[in-house]
C-alpha cells in the first residue's frame, strides 16, 4: 500500500469519525424543539452534548487540513466548486456555536429562544448539506481537464443529491435520538426513545430507495460489491439491529448500531470512490484520483509522521472526556430546578 492510498484511508477515517461523532450532535440539535417541553428540558438536551460538540468538530478541521496537505487539487476543486454549500455549512456551524456558548449568558427568554433557533438550524442545515455534497462527489460533477469545476450551484441540486441530503438528515436525527435516550433520563429519555422508533421506518424506506437510485446514477455498486459480508450489507445489518435494540430498550446497543450504520455507510462512499477522490461527469479521463490530485511523496511522508503522533493523542483525550461525562442527565441535574 503506497502513501497515496494510506492518506486516502486516513482521510476516510477522519470523515467517518466526524460523521459518527458530529452526527449525534446534529441529531440532538435538530430534536431540541421537539423533545423539550420547557426550558429545563432544553437545558438537559443541550447539556447532553455540552462537553463534546466542539471537540467533535475537530475531526472536520483535521480532515480538511489533511485533504489540503495530502491532496491539494482535491481540496481546491471541492472547495471552489462546492463553495456556496460549504459556506452555508460554515455559517450554520458558527451560529450553532453561538447558540451553545452564549445561550445562558443572558436571562432574556427571547434571547434563549433565538439561541435555540441557532442550534436547531445550525444542526439541520449541515445534516442535509453533507449528504448533498457527498452524493454529488460520488455521482460526479462537471470537472474539466484542468481540474476546475465547470458547473454552477444548481448542478449540485440534482434529485439524487437531494435524496442523499434526506438520507443524511434522517440517519443523523435517528443517531441523535438514540444518543439522547442513552444520555438522559426521565421524560426526556422516554420522548427520545419514542422519536427514535418513529424515525426508523421512514429512514429505512428512504435509504433503500436511495440505494436503488444509486445503481442508476453511480458506479458505487461496481466498486464496492454486494456479496454478503461487504460494507453495504454490514451497514444494512447495523440499521436493522437498531430497531431490534430499540424494541428491547437496550439503548447502549442501539447507539452502537446507529454508529456502525454511519461508519459502514461512510466507508461505502469512500470505497466506491477509490482510487478517485472526485468523479468527473464531463469525461472519465478528468477524474481526480489519489495520484493526479496528490502532493509530493516527501509531503505525504512528513505528514504521515505528524498524523501518527497527534491522532492517538486526540483519540485518547476524547475517549477520556466521554468517560468523565458518562453519567445520565435528568431534570434534577439542572441547577436551580
Amino acid at each position: 500500500m503506497d502513501l497515496n492510498t494510506t492518506w486516502f484511508i486516513l482521510i476516510a477515517i477522519l470523515f467517518i469519525g466526524y460523521f459518527f461523532l458530529e452526527g449525534f450532535d446534529f441529531g440532538v440539535g435538530i430534536l431540541l424543539p421537539f423533545i423539550s417541553k420547557d426550558d429545563t428540558d432544553r437545558r438537559v438536551v443541550i447539556n447532553s452534548i455540552g462537553p463534546f460538540w466542539d471537540g467533535n468538530e475537530v475531526w472536520l478541521i483535521t480532515a480538511g487540513g489533511a485533504m489540503f496537505a495530502a491532496f491539494p487539487h482535491w481540496y481546491a476543486t471541492l472547495f471552489s466548486g462546492f463553495y456556496l454549500p460549504l459556506l452555508l455549512i460554515l455559517v450554520a456551524l458558527i451560529l450553532r456555536a453561538v447558540g451553545f456558548e452564549f445561550r445562558s449568558k443572558l436571562e432574556s427568554a427571547g434571547w434563549r429562544r433565538m439561541a435555540d433557533h441557532f442550534i436547531f438550524f445550525g444542526s439541520l442545515l449541515p445534516a442535509v448539506l453533507w449528504g448533498v455534497a457527498f452524493a454529488n462527489i460520488v455521482r460526479g460533477v462537471p470537472i474539466g481537464e484542468d481540474m476546475y469545476y465547470t458547473g454552477g450551484f444548481f448542478n449540485l441540486l440534482n434529485p439524487y443529491a437531494l435524496v442523499g441530503g434526506v438520507v443524511s438528515l434522517l440517519i443523523f436525527t435517528l443517531h441523535g435520538a438514540v444518543f439522547l435516550s442513552l444520555r438522559t433520563g426521565g421524560d426526556v429519555q422516554k420522548r427520545a426513545h419514542a422519536v427514535a422508533q418513529r424515525i426508523w421506518l421512514p429512514g429505512i424506506v428512504v435509504m433503500l430507495g436511495f440505494a436503488a437510485y444509486g445503481y442508476l446514477e453511480t458506479d458505487v455498486h461496481a466498486q464496492v460489491g454486494i456479496i454478503p459480508g461487504t460494507l453495504p450489507v454490514l451497514a444494512a445489518c447495523g440499521y436493522i439491529a437498531i430497531a431490534v435494540f430499540l424494541r428491547m430498550k437496550l439503548d447502549g446497543w442501539a447507539f452502537a448500531a446507529t454508529s456502525l450504520t454511519i461508519v459502514f455507510g461512510t466507508a461505502v462512499i469512500f470505497k466506491g470512490l477509490f482510487p478517485r477522490v472526485m468523479v468527473s461527469s464531463t469525461d472519465p479521463a478528468y477524474h481526480l484520483t489519489i495520484y493526479n490530485a496528490s502532493s509530493s511523496p516527501l509531503t505525504l511522508k512528513v505528514m504521515l509522521f505528524v498524523a501518527l503522533f497527534f491522532v492517538p493523542i486526540i483519540l485518547g483525550y476524547q475517549g477520556w472526556s466521554y468517560y468523565v461525562f458518562r453519567k445520565r442527565l435528568t431534570r434534577e441535574s439542572i441547577p436551580g430546578h
